[in-house]
């Protein structure tokens, strides 16, 4: 009976060598997923209307390719654009369709989320509103305010119709007096607090503060002797 060779410790090598180059080329091409957080920019947003809600502002699109395609992806490059020239007031639907997506050959889209995006679109208005400075603190011992004067002293508001009815004046912010013992002009934004209203204007004011000293108290009246 013939015995059995035992094989070359140079042959185990070479064919350890094979076997680890044919399992890194079965993995290196084999597909992987990867998911990427792509932003959603709004195209065509009407003049006349304005957004108030959306439901998402980014979209998960999930890859799947061979990881020398995915490390090709640049996240940073990847937008999503909705062409919402066509809204009117209300809630508006979009069904999201990644297909325009451009991704590095060897990567395809398998899945997606979310698979729409609401938007609610409300009509725009502008109105006037009075500029309000907001003072704080008390001027120097012996001084007082006088008066206060604000430049321009009203402002044109523009935003959703619903909330721009909350709007009734433009308050600056807050200028600080004490101490003060002359009058004093600041620089100061207005702001409105309000959630989709914004200011058409240029939103900073200046605020003058006229400070001036108290006038003397009168003397005490003396009373008339009695002859």
């Amino acid at each position: 009976m013939a015995s059995a060779r035992t094989a070359s410790p140079g042959s185990m090598v070479l064919a350890l060598v094979i076997a680890l180059f044919l399992w890194g080329v079965a993995h290196g091409s084999s597909s992987i997923e990867r998911g990427f957080d792509v932003p959603v920019v709004l195209r065509g947003v009407p003049d006349d209307l304005v957004i108030t809600d959306q439901t998402a502002d980014v979209v998960n699109v999930r890859l799947l390719g061979s990881p020398g395609a995915l490390r090709n992806v640049v996240p940073g490059k990847l937008q999503y654009a909705l062409n919402v020239s066509n809204a009117k007031p209300g809630v508006a639907e979009f069904e999201v369709d990644p297909s325009g997506l451009e991704f590095p050959r060897g990567a395809r889209v398998i899945a997606r989320s979310p698979a729409r995006i609401e938007i609610k679109f409300e009509s725009r208005a502008t109105k006037s509103v009075r500029v309000r400075p907001q003072i704080d603190g008390e001027p120097a011992a012996g001084f007082e305010i006088k008066g206060v004067e604000v430049e321009p002293p009203r402002v044109r508001v523009s935003g959703a119709r619903s909330a721009l009815m909350q709007v009734v004046d433009a308050p600056t912010e807050t200028i600080d007096v004490t101490g003060q013992s002359a009058p004093l002009e600041r620089d100061a934004h207005a702001v409105l607090g309000v959630n989709h209203v914004w200011i058409e204007d240029a939103p900073s004011v200046k605020v003058r503060v006229d400070i001036q000293a108290k006038p003397p108290a009168p003397a005490p009246e003396r009373k008339a002797r009695r002859g």
